[in-house]
């Protein structure tokens, strides 16, 4: 009963929130989008009131008003420019030549600890997922033949959307309870990071093993998901914790890779982590290499791509030999492909049908607005929970309702390697073909479309299964789960490209066959979806051709990907960049606005500055690192050369994390080594203690400030140096080197171009 009452409120909820987006953006677009002018910076507060009158019109207990345009202030930066002060300088002098040979071996030992331990996390989700998934498919396949002739399948319906609500109850719990950034498939997250914006908790010891166990329960409770994006977050949290030699949550230190800790090296290191995708090599050396770079790192070098290579060789390696001990066969690899075709012979023509790019892009517009409601109206850990559960019970009972009324019989025969075949109303010999896609893992199903034999499915069996496993995957990305889109997106679009080759060839069908085979149209079709979807060209081609194992497929590949990205950038973004902005995260893109040329660092810096004098004051620092107006991370350290009226002249820059370490050691501590004891969680000025007598000390910033911060250009080379240096503040100092302003990520962040031209977004206090 609870499910209905969730339900009813929830889909007026979903209508009223058309009315709600009206109310919140209605009057500034009608005002020609004046809060979106430049120059006119404002900051709003998104934890609005809501009166009496407006939550009775809207039938919900309280609305969170959101929308794109808007930018987080929540969101600080990481300090991926090195700060060369005079420790850091000094430390590297006395390095000798050996000893930086030995930082370079012990890269590459953290690389291959990193691959080694992805494997077996990589190992133990699959054979969880195998073995309490097919206890599930088995328990209810037989109770589904127990009650066939005698009646009562009802019952098989109650218990199989039981088990699927149950489960994915734990998964969501555990996402929505203890670990909310664990859920969805981690990529958005792990790109912002990789980006340079620090996102709270994404590569901590909790996050992972929430992200694991949800994953487990997401896929073994039925619902529409993968597992390779939770893998990739996974890889990334593993390459942030070994790259340090401690663990701040278990509060281990052990003594290694100290050099290490600092965002720099750390970042290379999570680059090293996050192409860790799959099981069974289905993302393989080279494709993984690239996934990394077209979708996740914003930093690279020549070095650090050999050092990923290595990694995800070990991971690879790692995965395939426990899987192969797993199933008993010491000697024998795992397959190292999902797809084994022939050539593709001249079926190009036919390859442009499958490009619809208005299909991924209807599922990417269509999962925007559910996660602007969901941020609107589900946003209580006991909403998402009962979501979680709705999602799970509808999937299973569509799921048994298609396979109920499916009607396409196709005989069991000895090549037919089906997992858990249902004959339900078939003749002996038979099972049911809609079962084989719905009764299934989503990994395992996306196999069936690619392996078996031609005319296994009847076209109209794939275009109900391709109707209703689309919307069910719009429906559960984005919910309170770990979950990924890459096998929902790859078994959709081998769905509806087997369907179009079927659709193609209207002849008889042995001649039919003779034109096409089905399962390479089901590759196409695949390729199209998830690249039309998450808009990876380049590496999902390499992924493509080394899972076919043929490079004919090449050429084909290619060009539907490149019509899939064209045509779905037309109409929308793509679905990690939409929940990128959704999140109102500071994210840089590669370039800068294409209008913003004539724009120069001045006109969106921020002023006045906090400054600090060289030799400083306390008590001084200490207030103003209190300051809550004044809650900076970056503060220039200026020298007075004239009257305490004229600005002074800019010294260098020290940044907030440094000043409470050197707070905390009362300043006498000056080793670099104090700075990385402390990082990644520096302590809040808060707890930091200083006597009335200490107050009236005075400190020397001169060894710790950075002092050749990057100073004043236009706003395109500012864009270029934050996103390809990793720059956290740049000075603006005038013609006598005098501070007048300072440019943070999200002084940049907050322009984009709009319909109209170039626009501001408000800066929201969330």
């Amino acid at each position: 009963m609870a499910f209905f009452f969730f339900f009813f409120f929830y889909c007026r909820g979903f209508m009223g929130q058309w009315d709600a987006y009206i109310c919140l953006c209605g009057p500034q677009h009608a005002a020609g989008g004046s809060l979106f002018q430049i120059g006119r910076l404002s900051t709003v507060e998104l934890e609005e009131e809501v009166t009496a009158d407006e939550d009775s019109l809207r039938g919900q207990a309280r609305e969170i008003p959101h929308t794109e345009k808007l930018l987080s202030l929540k969101y600080e930066s990481l300090d991926y420019d090195n700060i060369e002060n005079q420790l850091f300088l000094e430390e590297e002098r006395r390095m000798s030549y050996m000893g930086f040979r030995c930082l370079e071996i012990s890269r590459w030992v953290v690389c291959g600890l990193i691959g080694f331990l992805t494997g077996l996390i990589a190992c133990f989700i699959d054979i969880a997922v195998e073995k309490l998934a097919g206890l599930k498919y088995e328990v209810i396949r037989r109770n589904i033949e127990n009650f066939t002739e005698t009646g009562g399948l009802s019952i098989s319906l109650i218990l199989w959307c039981g088990f699927n609500a149950a489960v994915v109850m734990l998964g969501s719990i555990l996402v929505a309870c203890f670990e909310p950034i664990a859920g969805g498939s981690g990529i958005p997250q792990i790109k912002c990071y990789l980006n340079g914006v620090k996102i709270p908790r994404v590569v901590r010891l909790k996050t992972l093993v929430v992200k694991v166990f949800g994953v487990i329960c997401s896929v073994v409770g039925g619902l529409a998901v993968g597992k390779e994006g939770p893998m990739i977050h996974s890889g990334a949290v593993v390459a942030a914790g070994v790259s340090q030699g401690r663990s701040t949550s278990l509060k281990r230190d052990f003594k290694m890779f100290e050099y290490f800790r600092r965002d720099t090296e750390k970042r290379d290191f999570v680059s090293a982590g996050l192409l860790q995708v799959s099981r069974k090599s289905t993302f393989r050396f080279t494709g993984g290499v690239l996934f990394s770079l077209e979708e996740g790192a914003s930093f690279w070098n020549q070095m650090l791509t050999w050092r990923i290579f290595f990694a995800s060789m070990i991971s690879t390696f790692t995965l395939n030999f426990f899987l192969s001990v797993y199933h008993k066969k010491p000697g024998q690899l795992s397959n190292p492909g999902l797809i084994n075709f022939g050539r593709f012979e001249s079926e190009v023509g036919p390859v442009f049908m499958t490009t619809v790019g208005g299909v991924p892009s209807l599922f990417n517009f269509l999962n925007y607005w559910l996660t602007i409601f969901r941020i609107r109206y589900v946003h209580r850990p006991c909403l998402q929970v009962m979501e979680a559960m709705l999602v799970a019970a509808v999937t299973a009972t569509v799921s048994f309702t298609m396979i109920y009324f499916s009607n396409d019989c196709q005989p069991l025969a000895p090549e037919n390697n089906e997992e858990y075949p249902l004959q339900l109303f078939c003749a002996d010999g038979e099972y049911n073909a809609m079962a084989t896609a719905f009764f299934n893992t989503p990994e395992r199903s996306v196999r069936s479309l690619f392996h078996n034999q031609p005319g296994s499915y009847n076209p109209l069996t794939l275009g109900l299964f391709t109707l209703t496993y689309f919307f069910l995957a719009c429906w559960t990305y984005g919910l309170a789960v770990s979950a990924g889109v890459f096998i929902p997106s790859l078994l959709i679009g081998a769905a509806w490209g087997d369907c179009a080759a079927y659709c193609w060839h209207l002849s008889p069908p042995p001649a039919r066959l003779l034109w096409a085979d089905p399962g390479k149209y089901a590759l196409i079709g695949a390729a199209a979806q998830l690249g039309g979807i998450v808009r990876m060209t380049l590496s999902l081609t390499v992924i493509m051709v080394e899972a076919t194992g043929n490079v004919t497929y090449g050429l084909p590949i290619m060009l539907v990907l490149m019509t899939a990205k064209i045509v779905g950038d037309y109409f929308i973004e793509g679905l990690y960049d939409i929940h990128i902005k959704l999140q109102s995260v500071p994210f840089l893109h590669w370039e800068a606005p294409a209008t913003s040329h004539w724009l120069t660092a001045r006109e969106v810096m921020s002023s006045p500055v906090t400054c600090l004098s060289r030799i400083e004051k306390v008590g001084t620092i200490v207030d103003t690192l209190s300051n809550t107006s004044t809650n900076h991370n970056g503060f220039p350290v200026v020298m007075q050369v004239g009257g305490n009226d004229e600005p002074a002249k800019l010294c260098g820059l020290i940044l907030r994390s440094q000043l409470i370490v050197l707070l905390k050691h009362k300043v006498f501590m000056e080793l670099l080594k104090d700075f990385r004891d402390a990082y990644p969680r520096f302590p809040p000025i808060q707890s930091i203690h200083v006597s009335q007598d200490e107050r009236e000390c005075m400190m020397d910033l001169s060894e710790f400030m950075n002092p050749t911060p990057y100073t004043d250009t236009s706003l395109p080379r500012v864009f270029k140096l934050f996103r390809a240096l990793g720059l956290r503040h740049l000075v603006i100092v005038d013609e006598e080197n005098r501070v007048i302003g300072l440019v943070t990520r999200k002084d940049l962040a907050r322009y984009h171009l709009g319909k109209h031209g170039l626009e501001e977004l408000q800066l929201a206090q969330t």
